[in-house]
Parts: C-alpha cells; structure tokens; sequence
C-alpha cells in the first residue's frame, strides 16, 4: 500500500490524498468540534490520519514553536526532551485521546536539533518509549547531531520498537518495521528547506525509492514544504501511472 499525503493541510486536501498528516495537534491541543471535523471527512473521503504528538513531549520551552500554543499545562520548565514529568505525561495522554477520536493509528514524534544523543536524553527517550500504549503505532523522527552516531541511532531503533521516521532524499532508514515513513521536508542546505519545490528527477527517484523496496508492506509518503500540495499531486500521478 502506498498512501501519498501533506503534513498539515486545508479541506480541500481531503478530495485529493489518501492520507494527510495532524499538524495542529504538534502545537496546541485541539477542540473536539474542530477534530470531529476532520473526522468526518476522513470517513467521506476514506482519508487515514495521522498525528504529530504535541510538542511538550519534545520540545523544551520555547518561543517560536510555543508562540502558537494557548493551553500551556504546569511548569514550563518540565517541558519537553521525553522526561519523565507530569507535564510531558499529561501531554502524551492528550495526544492518544486525539489519536483516539480521530481514528489515527501512527503517533509521530519529532525532536528537535537540540535534543542531543546524550546519555540522559537517550534514557528518556527509551523509558518513554516503553510505557506506551501498544494500541498506536509510533515514529520518532530525530534531528540533528543523531545522525553523525549512525551506531547508537540503529541500536536505538533495534530497542523501541518505532518507525524511524525519515526524508530519503537525506538519510537512509534504520528501522527494521515493515512500515516506511517518509516526511520531505526539501532538498538542500540544512535539515530542512521548506521554500524548495520538488522536481520531475527528483520526484522519479523518490518513486524508485518506494518500488524498490520491495521488502515494505505500507508507505507513507508526506510531504513537508510550502509547495506540498502540489509537489504530491505530481507524485500521486507519477505513482497511478505505475500501477494502473
């Protein structure tokens, strides 16, 4: 199964893809009128949701991610990085509650760059990863400096049972699921370019990447860019082509 989508999207994206990515659900914690919404268009459209976990669990306290968020819960300073605090624990709560009432079945984690592969940090994110509810499938998608300990990275993933959630035009998965999630967030300098708009050559080896790996049940290919709706229109098209 190939499911093609956009990370964060408008209604109109739900005539479109066959999956698409909760963004919101990252920066605050959302109304149940505006997630029933969402809801019943996934049903009508036979749309799958997924979700971004909320960025207490991730991210410390900031002020440019947090800007956007009105219901700050306890101490900031217990935000973030997987700790154990009540504040990321009542995060993570919240989080299934969402994933519950939307139908979803994969919970994305995203750290940011400043969460660093130190041994703290690595014994948050294991003991955090273990107490989960099995009923979710779960990505982690890590930043930054992880990516120069290729070593402790895989042996992670061989340890918590998650997706490695990942953009192939940059790095290579290292999880053993038979799930790929990828998230294209543009080529170039940095982690992240989201001003690139993707083209036909690129979106031809993005497709070589998806029906080469013939050892893979689903993927999920989300696109992460300001010309993402586009860019996985072209590519929705290019993958039809194939399997007509």
């Amino acid at each position: 199964m190939i499911k093609i989508g956009t990370c964060g999207f408008t209604y109109k994206h739900f005539k479109y893809f066959n999956v698409l990515e909760v963004q919101e659900t990252f920066y605050d914690f959302v109304s149940e009128e505006k997630m029933r919404k969402w809801r019943d268009l996934s049903a009508q459209n036979n749309v799958e949701l997924t979700i971004k976990a909320n960025q207490i669990i991730t991210h410390t306290y900031n002020k440019i991610t947090y800007k956007r968020m009105q219901n700050k819960i306890g101490d900031i300073s217990n935000y973030g990085f997987f700790k154990n605090t009540k504040e990321v624990l009542h995060a993570l709560e919240i989080t299934l509650n969402e994933a519950k009432f939307l139908g979803s079945r994969i919970i994305i984690f995203q750290s940011p760059s400043s969460f660093k592969p130190t041994e703290e940090n690595i014994r948050n994110l294991k003991d955090f990863f273990s107490i989960l509810d099995k009923n979710y499938i779960y990505g982690w998608e890590p930043r930054g400096e992880w990516y120069q300990k290729i070593e402790i990275l895989s042996k992670i993933f061989s340890e918590i049972n998650a997706i490695h959630v990942v953009d192939p035009f940059r790095n290579k998965p290292l999880d053993s699921s038979m799930i790929r999630y990828y998230r294209l967030h543009g080529i170039g300098k940095g982690e992240v370019n989201y001003k690139y708009k993707y083209t036909d050559e690129d979106l031809n080896k993005l497709k070589g990447y998806v029906l080469n790996d013939k050892n893979i049940k689903d993927f999920y290919i989300l696109f992460n860019n300001i010309y993402s709706f586009e860019d996985a229109l072209r590519f929705k098209d290019m993958i039809n082509k194939v399997l007509r």
